[in-house]
């Protein structure tokens, strides 16, 4: 292995807890891998804390051992990448369940000049998956569904989401900017690289079964969640814009008619009950909106999305004086619908008044001075966010 960081072309990173059982032959397989395609490059094993000998098998093979003190898959790959001196890095599991023996294709794409070069396992991008070695719920369950949602969300062009081999060059992984710690960082990279605008490919690749006599680090529901819940939060557009503003939609002009008159379409009688659904569709429709607002602004913030031109506009015109004072207005208007219900209560000497007319006048009065205060204390928590500090 060479120590000079400028002739290193390729290096090969694991991320390792107690993988003494494959870790052996990961290593060896790589490192044929790196004589057969000719290149100068390094087998860099990222230990997360193993107490199996782990490391000591990755030293005695020539490896050369990064140690991460911070627990968590991401952790130990971002500590291993940031470490490694190659151009170009491939990362795997040393679970034995990737062949590292066969990179070629990898290579072929870096040197076609694409910046992350996704495997893949499914069979609807060429890949193999061998018997034992994937469990049904991920095959036909979960990697299905992730693989779509993120096709679907983030225009992703890969067919296997979550597939643990991959090659990307050492600039791509500075411009992607990762941040998690956890199983979410193989759908922060993929997402943020799309996002980017950094040329993605995909390989074909065969899953083995894993070498290991203990059960997978990997739980499938949680870290399946974790995987969900991370895009969900990840394109607050989907989570929380699209069905805010279906939500608002409806419900504004459900309660424009329906504070007017009943409908009839045919058989159906729609009335102040129904007035009172349009009123909660258009409050938790506008909840929605505010949270798919702060979402997008703590993620700009913490760096997991980059600043999104169409938004800062919008939160430079809708001001924290803007909101407050439309606020203050829809509170207004509200009151002043209520006192109107008030007067003609009064005309009726504060006694029972027809059920159907006196909804219809105090859930438009209720809504609009809700809907007020939502937007004004809403645009107080986006004037936080803009608060300059020394930190």
């Amino acid at each position: 292995m060479t120590e000079n960081r400028t002739e290193v072309e390729l290096s090969i990173v694991m991320p390792c807890l107690n993988e003494a059982e494959t870790l052996g032959r990961c290593v060896e397989k790589a490192q044929r891998s790196l004589a057969a395609l000719k290149l100068s490059g390094e087998v860099v094993v990222a230990d997360n804390g193993s107490t199996d000998g782990s490391q000591q098998i990755a030293e005695r093979l020539g490896a050369r051992v990064v140690h991460v003190a911070e627990k968590g898959y991401g952790s130990a790959l971002r500590g291993g990448i940031e470490a490694a001196r190659g151009k170009w890095i491939i990362m795997g599991d040393a679970d034995d369940s990737y062949d590292f023996s066969d990179l070629a294709a990898f290579v072929e794409r870096l040197r076609a000049g694409d910046e992350l070069v996704m495997g893949c396992r499914m069979p609807a991008g060429g890949g193999r998956i061998m018997p034992g070695a994937m469990p049904w719920k991920h095959r036909w369950i979960g990697n299905p569904a992730l693989s779509f949602i993120g096709r679907l969300f983030f225009r992703c062009p890969a067919h296997d989401f979550h597939c643990g081999l991959r090659a990307f060059t050492k600039d791509a992984f500075a411009r992607m900017d990762l941040h998690t710690t956890g199983m979410e960082f193989a759908s922060e990279m993929v997402i943020k690289a799309t996002m980017r605008g950094l040329r993605i490919s995909e390989v074909p690749i065969t899953l083995y079964k894993d070498g290991r006599s203990r059960p997978p680090h990997l739980r499938s529901w949680r870290d399946g969640w974790r995987h969900l819940r991370f895009m969900l939060l990840f394109s607050p557009r989907w989570l929380f814009l699209i069905p805010s503003l279906a939500l608002m939609a409806v419900g504004l002009c459900g309660m424009a008619v329906l504070s007017l008159t009943d409908v009839h379409v045919g058989r159906i009688h729609l009335e102040a009950g129904t007035l009172a659904v349009a009123s909660m569709a258009t409050l938790v429709g506008f909840q929605l909106f505010t949270f798919a607002c702060l979402a997008k602004a703590v993620a700009i913030s913490k760096g997991l999305l980059s600043d999104n031109p169409l938004f800062n506009r919008f939160r430079r015109f809708f001001s924290l004086e803007k909101g407050v004072l439309l606020g203050v207005v829809l509170v207004l208007a509200g009151v002043a619908l209520l006192a109107r219900a008030v007067f003609f209560w009064g005309e009726v000497g504060f006694g029972s008044l027809a059920y159907a007319d006196n909804l219809r006048r105090i859930i438009p009065a209720a809504t609009l001075t809700t809907f007020g205060i939502q937007v004004a204390f809403s645009s107080f928590f986006m004037g936080v966010l803009d608060l300059k500090t020394s930190r």
